[in-house]
Formats: structure tokens, sequence, C-alpha cells
């Protein structure tokens, strides 16, 4: 501490006697955003560790954002499924895809993806499938009955009682309620009879039609229209089992035919009524699997999801030590469906012993909470450790933050966040992250022109547009974190 002058000793003397001691005060001092950031660094919360996935960088840190469901199993998540919300427009598409092409750079990931969304009529994920030399499974019924992709659910591959389940979730879904117990006997013994009449087959050889309408032909798979025809003809050993009528059992099974006959015959005849198409590689780190050419409001995307579920479940997933990641958009169509989330229920519980991370892409989470399977909607959103949520409306927000229980200062910040700025929620651990995309990957991510105004803009005014979002929505974050701050000292002081 420097000594003073006589004088000054003498005048700071007489002053204290006047009075009393005057504390020191410092000096203000000038400096820009730039570098009074740097004083957050000590109090920014903790990341998420360094070995995984780069997303981006942490709004109000700077730090880079890593995260790996799989990494992270286990201690800091108890698990490995994830839930993007957020309206279109704010960058969950680009998430989603840059988050595959940095996942597939390890050796030991898979990923299946669910396309439901559609461009020049192709799904929106072929660019990054042509990229990586796979070719789209493209479920398309106007296709289907010229050479078109064909998912049996009556595969070989699938067990008998994975087919049987699989069978009265397309009749429920369709039907809209459950089966009730004759019907449900009724479809148990024509797929018995159907599966018994094959095994047969493949002992004696025989290649020829069965004496009732030459319902299941020998030496080939099974496939739905057996079923159908076995509905309609039932076999006189499975009534005489349970002493009842024939025509009882032919009733009984009446309303299943006619709903598996849609499959057969009606409009999403081709894509599932005879054996699978050779050739599909399951064994491709990725694996699209494209419903952009099926009508999203249709009874038929909920049932082509199930199928798609169990026909993975059974001949996919298996314990190989292999990371497999099931990416769904469009997926209020499982989770809306109380049969079709029942059966992806079972699939997350089933995949966390393989391995198996699903990610679940809504626009709204009042499109799940809110339907006819809020309880199984519940099940599915408690098993998601992880949430990324993008700008949603404030009361929307509100409603989000109350389910997912996010704190306040997050629900407040949604309704402002940019396009590429999102909130997530890691089992608790709530962070601001600003989504950073490569040069490399800027042309397979942006794939919906019709979203994307900026793309015909000159390269420079592009990217001067898009500092300039980037650094309003940083001085937004930062007035609100400024905020929550004085709001949590004025707290203490008053405590």
């Amino acid at each position: 501490m420097a000594m003073l002058d006589p004088l000054g000793a003498l005048t700071e003397a007489f002053t204290s006697f006047l009075f009393g001691k005057v504390e020191t005060t410092r000096l203000p001092v000038r400096t820009s955003t730039g570098q009074a950031q740097a004083v957050y660094l000590p109090t920014a919360a903790p990341g998420l560790g360094d070995s995984g996935v780069i997303i981006g960088r942490e709004v109000y840190s700077g730090k880079g954002y890593i995260y790996d469901p799989f990494r992270l199993y286990g201690q800091q998540l108890p698990a490995p499924h994830w839930l993007v919300l957020g309206e279109s427009g704010n960058g969950k598409s680009a998430l989603e895809k840059t988050y595959v092409l940095r996942q597939l750079r390890f050796r030991d990931r898979q990923v299946v993806v669910l396309d439901a969304q559609g461009e020049d009529g192709v799904g929106e994920w072929n660019l990054i499938a042509q990229e990586l030399g796979i070719t789209p499974i493209r479920l398309d019924p106007t296709a289907a009955l010229n050479g078109g992709i064909r998912l049996n659910p009556l595969d070989p591959s699938i067990t008998t009682t994975g087919q049987l389940a699989l069978l009265r979730t397309i009749i429920e879904v369709a039907m809209g309620h459950g089966l009730d117990e004759r019907s449900g006997f009724a479809l148990k013994v024509a797929h018995a009879a159907v599966l018994s009449d094959h095994e047969g087959a493949e002992d004696d050889g025989e290649d020829a039609g069965d004496e009732a309408g030459d319902r299941p032909r020998r030496g080939r798979q099974p496939v739905l229209t057996d079923i159908v025809e076995q509905l309609r003809h039932p076999e006189p050993a499975s009534a005489e089992a349970m002493n009842v009528d024939i025509d009882d059992v032919r009733a009984w099974g009446l309303d299943v035919a006619l709903v598996l006959d849609r499959l057969v015959d009606g409009d999403l005849r081709g894509m599932f009524d005879g054996p699978t198409t050779a050739g599909i590689d399951l064994d491709a780190p990725l694996i699209v699997f494209d419903l952009s050419h099926i009508d999203r409001n249709s009874i038929a995307m909920p049932i082509l999801m199930a199928i798609v579920g169990v026909w993975l479940e059974h001949t996919w997933i298996r314990p190989d030590r292999k990371k497999r990641i099931f990416l769904v958009e469009e997926a209020w169509h499982i989770i809306n469906s109380p049969f079709v989330a029942q059966l992806f229920q079972r699939l997350l519980k089933f995949g966390r012993r393989l391995g198996l991370s699903f990610v679940a892409v809504v626009h709204h989470l009042s499109d799940v909470v809110d339907g006819a399977a809020a309880k199984e909607a519940a099940a599915i959103l408690k098993m998601a450790s992880t949430r990324t949520i993008y700008a949603q409306k404030a009361d929307e927000a509100r409603a989000t933050g109350r389910v997912l229980g996010l704190p306040r200062w997050a629900v407040e910040i949604i309704p402002t966040l940019t396009p590429g700025i999102a909130v997530w929620d890691v089992n608790g651990n709530v962070q601001v992250v600003k989504h950073l995309i490569t040069e490399a990957e800027r042309p397979l991510v942006y794939t919906d022109r019709a979203m994307t105004e900026s793309s015909a803009l000159p390269t420079d005014e592009a990217r001067a547009i898009s500092l300039a979002a980037d650094a309003e929505a940083e001085a937004r974050a930062e007035a609100i974190a400024m905020e929550r701050q004085l709001r949590d000292e004025s707290s203490e002081t008053v405590a």
C-alpha cells in the first residue's frame, strides 16, 4: 500500500475524526461486453463431459456442448432416450441430421430413421442417404404393385408371439379400439392354423392349395392373405376345441378380416401382403424408411410405424454390442395411438438392455399429452431423460414447462429463442445451446427449401444475417440471465 504524504495523512485523520472511517471505493472500469463476459466463466454450470458428439456451444458461457446418451448412460443419464420439441423452421431437422452424421463417425453406431417428411417426391433424408451410399426403403402404395418394397408382418424372422402382437396392433389401430375376447380368439386360431399349415408344408414339401379356397399355398412364407382366408373359413378343429359352433367363430373374425383386407386389397395393398423384399440391408450403418408418400393424417401412418417397429424389434435389434439410434419424425403418430404407444413402450424397455436410443421428434407436446394415449404418452415421456425444446409460443412453453418440470427461467426464455438455439434438459442439467453446423454439413441438412429463405441470398449476406441473429439471441439470453441473477440476489438479501 502506498504511503500518503504528510498533508494527505493529516487530511485523512481530520476527516475520520469528524465523519468516522471512510471506506475505500474503487473507481469504475469501462470495458466491452466481449471482455466482460469472461466474468461468467467461473460460475458457468458444469457440462456433460468431453466425450461424445459435439452439438454446439452453450450460449451463456460459450463452452462447447457435447452430448452422447451412450457415454452418459448410467450415473448421469438413467435412460438413453431423447425427446425433441419445437415449431417448424427452428432447427429441429438440422439438429437431427447433423447428430446422425456425427454419430456415424463411430464404428459401433447404427441408425434407423422413420422419414415421414418429403420434398421433390422423396423423403428429406434422401440426400444424406445418397451421400452415404444408402438406398432408402421407400414404402409407397402406388409403387408396391410394381416391384416396390414389401415388409411381411408374418416374416419367419419375427417370432410367433411377435407376429400375433403385430396383427393385434394393426387391427386395433385401424378399428380405434381394442379387440374383444371373441375377435381376439378368432384371430389367434387363424394365425395358429396358418403357421401350422406352413410348418407342415415345409415338412412334406408340397406346393398345392388347400381344399377350402386354395388358402395357404405351400412352399413359401405365410402372408396376410392366408390370415384373411382363415378368418373367412375357420378350421372346424378350432371350433371343436372351444366347444362352439363354426359359424360363431366365423362371425367373431369377420370384422378382423375386413380390417386386414385393407392391407391386402385396399389403399395399402402391395406393401404388406407378400414376402419381405429380398436385399434389404439391415447391417448398413444407416437405414432410412421413407414414409413420405403416405398421407400423414391417415390411419395408414400409425399402422406403418407399428409394422416397422415390430419388424425392427425382431429382425434388427440383437445383442451384438452395437449402439443403435432409432429416430422417428412425426412421432405423435406413435405416441398418440394407445396401441402403437404400448408397442413402442415395450420396444424402449427392451432396447435399453441392447444399447438402443429412441429419438422422438414432435412439434407440440399438447399433440400427445392431450390425446387418446395420454397414459402411454406419459410413460414414454418419462423414459426420455433428454429433452430439447426449440422456440414455442408463450402458452405452449408454459404447458411444456409444467409437463417436463422445467425451471421458470427456461420457460421464460423458450418463446424468445431464435432458430438454431434450444433449451437442453439432460436429466436436470438445463442449458441454452446454440447448434453449430459445419460448411460440409450445410448442403446436406438444409433440404427444405421452403423454410430456408436465406438460401437464395449471396453467401456474405446470408452469413451477415446469421451473425446478426446470433448476436441478438445472445444479448437476449444474457439479459435474462442477469435479470435472474439480480432476482436471486434480491431474494437472498430479503431472507
